[in-house]
């Protein structure tokens, strides 16, 4: 053992904050701690089984990805670490009679090298001066207070590092904590989603009781009715039989003399006369258990009540969890305007407004790469020349505003620049280029302006690395539109641009308006509703006779429509004269107000939203379902998207409605397979960035059989993966003549010659080392897939 006493001490290298991608860095932490987990157990285990193969390979396997995701970090003391520790185990691998404690005590004591270095670059992100998020997974769902000596976390750290860290620039050791500590469970995303989810069916469930519940009592109220009448009835029958006794008794005393007794000391009374009485008591009785029916039930809507209100906080208190401060992508948006604004040669900087709020976790990852892709079409589109705002007059530093607001039940994302401004005039030019209206459109500025949604709609004439590859404002709108907001544009000729994104405060539960139409039930999401109105069939007609007739409300002009006809399209509105009046649903879009004649409506409540799967999500106006008390399943509508597609069908109501369809720019797809999260992660990530689809797989075999399913324009393969490497893969791949037109680009931390031959001699179009220069990928993958990685904006 006395190799082990001899063994060098690790001096910590500084980080250098600005060579660090601290949001990379996030996703890395997250993926070193469940890997430093493997290899510790993979030691005890070959330790215990000098002969185990299995754990030989998982740890080697587990040093790799560490060495790939560190690399990619940037953290390169901690890669060479791994790549240290992982050529050892290689060299004692095959050579069993050279394993003794001593080479193991080795191992533990590069392991704990391992996670100082973890330890300090965790401590770089922890004290993140721009705000960079701790990692997210960890959810907070208790907390207690207990008496501690010294911290666990510091005594993991040792004096030589804490040393180190000293000497970081802008980096503090952590600090004992004085009295108390936070106690932090480490909960999964999709765990969190499911215990969201399944408060979100308890909710449907205590709906259908309550439903149940209501019958009931509607039922005892008719029990009532039946009551009374069956006490009527016995009463007459009561008093209709002591009749028929009086004419009976009188008809025997004039046939028969009395014989001293008087009637009414005798028994008279018939048997009929003794059912009627029973029933009568029997009809009292009824009606006790009756009422004791009745107050069980109304103590069973009490018992509901209160169940209702501890669901319901059950709901806040989860939906409180999976808030996160929108200020955790602050550091990224900054270093994206500052790697934008030098890639295009304009002096950007970035105003954040109001930026302490909190948003769902899912809202919030959904909305990151359209907020990205709108600041980066506002900085190469927007923003102009240093040059250009001189000559007008502005300050040669352009300024775009990131602000966050809260209304009602949603929230606002603004984003807002002072450039150029939108070129109303090449909107409407290219509009009418591409058939979406006529030339002679009376269409306003405004309107005209929506057309910046439509998929493949561009001014551009080129396509640069910052804003194109053939997805633009159609994918932003999407996006918002499947999280059930709306996106406002506001442009000022020279002065710049406004966009004010409408979110919904939470995706899963939300207050919804429940219409009739016909024998079909909907829904509308309350925050889409202005309010509702009623007018007597008489007016209404009036509005239909002249469509140029506009419903005054509140100082505003509404255009009447019936919701059929934007459901159907077709649909002639039913008026019946003889109603008193009409509900309409008062709502409005960027540009317009509408007043939505429905057949009825059936209240407001609270509902579960439902996700309505691939095949549905991109039918317009739907945004997704819930499930009522009943089992019904009733669909949920978006007002907003069935009016702008109406607008943009009336604008080209007068030409041929057949012709050839249009053709939008193609997306190519790539397929990223690596076992390390944080390289799918990061890769997946810029390929979004830059407009690709992406499709993501662990390893070999779920490549494999995800390309029964999927063919991808392109794919991005590790070596060393579980289950299946990436040679069998790619042999596989081209061997197969309904693959073998699928480039492979293969990535990896194996550079040598031989695995490079070896991948070549397989059929790979080309070969990168990790980690990778992200416009050395683009251009490998520019010369693989021309068409796709060409096509406009």
């Amino acid at each position: 053992m006395a190799e082990s006493r001899d063994l060098p001490v690790l001096e910590i290298v500084p980080l250098d904050r600005e060579k660090i991608d601290l949001d990379i860095l996030e996703i890395f932490i997250e993926e070193a701690n469940e890997l430093l987990e493997d290899i510790d157990r993979c030691l005890q285990d070959w330790q215990q089984d000098w002969q185990s193969r299995e754990a030989v390979e998982s740890l080697k396997r587990s040093l790799h990805t560490l060495k790939g995701g560190a690399r990619m970090a940037g953290l390169q003391q901690l890669g060479e670490l791994s790549h240290d520790f992982e050529t050892d185990i290689l060299a004692v691998e095959h050579q069993r009679d050279r394993l003794d404690e001593a080479v193991f005590s080795r191992w533990l004591h590069k392991q704990d090298q391992l996670q100082s270095a973890l330890v300090a670059a965790r401590a770089l992100l922890g004290n993140d001066s721009e705000g960079a998020p701790q990692a997210e997974p960890v959810v907070e769902l208790a907390e207690k207070t207990v008496a501690v000596g010294e911290s666990p976390e510091i005594n993991q750290i040792p004096a030589q590092l804490r040393a180190s860290l000293t000497e970081i620039p802008g980096i503090t050791p952590p600090q004992r904590p004085t009295a108390t500590s936070t106690e932090m469970v480490k909960v999964s995303a999709p765990l969190l989603e499911s215990l969201v989810n399944l408060a979100g069916e308890t909710s449907i469930s205590r709906g259908r009781v309550e439903r149940e519940i209501s019958d009931f009592s509607v039922t005892l109220d008719e029990m009532g009715s039946t009551i009374t009448r069956l006490r009527d009835q016995v009463r007459r029958i009561g008093v209709e039989t002591e009749a028929h006794m009086m004419v009976r008794q009188e008809q025997m005393e004039a046939m028969q003399p009395p014989e001293g007794f008087d009637s009414l000391e005798m028994d008279r009374y018939s048997q009929l006369q003794q059912l009627s009485q029973a029933l009568l008591e029997s009809a009292y009785d009824i009606q006790d258990l009756k009422e004791t029916l009745a107050d069980k039930a109304r103590s069973a809507e009490g018992q509901l009540l209160i169940q209702s209100r501890i669901n319901t906080d059950l709901q806040e208190r989860l939906m409180r969890t999976r808030m996160v401060p929108f200020s955790r992508i602050v550091p990224r948006l900054r270093r994206m305007v500052r790697q934008v604004s030098d890639e295009v040669g304009k002096k950007v900087e970035l105003q954040l407004i109001n930026i302490d709020g909190e948003m769902d976790r899912s809202v919030m990852e959904q909305m990151l790469a359209p907020l990205e892709h709108m600041i980066r079409n506002s900085i190469d589109h927007g923003i102009e020349s240093a040059a250009d705002r001189l000559a007008a007059g502005k300050p040669e530093t352009g300024v775009i505003s990131v602000g966050l607001a809260r209304e009602a039940g949603d929230i606002l994302l603004l984003l807002s620049d002072d450039g150029r401004g939108l070129n109303v005039e090449a909107i409407r030019h290219r509009a009418i280029e591409q058939g979406l209206i006529p030339e002679d459109s009376p269409l306003g500025d405004q309107d005209v302006i929506e057309f910046i949604f439509q998929p493949g709609f561009s001014t551009s004439n080129k396509v640069t690395q910052v804003s194109g590859r053939g997805v633009g404002m159609d994918v932003v709108n999407s996006q918002v539109r499947e999280l059930g907001g709306s996106v406002q544009v506001v442009t000022d000729p020279g002065k710049g641009t406004r966009f004010i994104v409408r979110l919904p405060f939470t995706v899963s539960v939300n207050r919804a308006l429940m219409i009739e139409m016909g024998n079909d039930l909907y829904a509308l999401s309350l925050s889409s509703v202005d309010g509702v109105v009623r007018v007597s069939p008489v007016e209404l007609e009036y509005y239909y006779l002249y469509p140029e007739a506009r419903l005054e409300y509140a100082g505003e002009y509404y255009e009447v429509l019936y919701l059929d006809s934007l459901l159907h399209h077709r649909s002639t509105p039913k008026l019946d004269m003889e109603s008193q009046s009409v509900f309409l649903i008062l709502v409005h879009t960027e540009t317009r107000h509408f007043a939505i004649q429905v057949d009825g409506l059936a209240g407001s409540m609270e509902i579960v939203v439902k996700s309505l799967g691939i095949q549905l999500s991109k039918v317009p106006g739907l945004t997704g379902a819930t499930v009522m008390g009943d089992g019904r399943v009733v669909v949920i509508l978006d007002l907003l998207a069935l009016l702008r597609s109406r607008l943009m069908t009336t604008s080209v109501a007068d030409r041929e409605e057949i012709g050839e369809p249009e053709t939008s720019s193609p997306v190519a797809t790539v397929m990223v397979v690596d076992d390390s999260v944080t390289v799918r992660k990061v890769t997946s990530r810029f390929l979004l960035r830059e407009g690709f689809s992406v499709i993501t797989a662990r390893d070999g075999l779920e490549a494999m059989t995800l390309l029964q399913e999927h063919r991808p324009d392109l794919m991005l393969l590790d070596i060393e993966m579980p289950r299946m490497d990436g040679f069998e893969v790619a042999r596989r791949v081209k061997g197969s003549s309904e693959l073998k037109q699928i480039p492979i680009i293969m990535i990896t931390s194996r550079s040598g010659k031989k695995h490079r031959d070896r991948a070549f001699s397989l059929g790979v179009e080309h070969y990168m080392g990790k980690p990778y220069q992200e416009q050395e990928l683009l251009k490998a993958m520019a010369n693989l897939m021309p068409v796709a990685t060409e096509s406009g904006e």
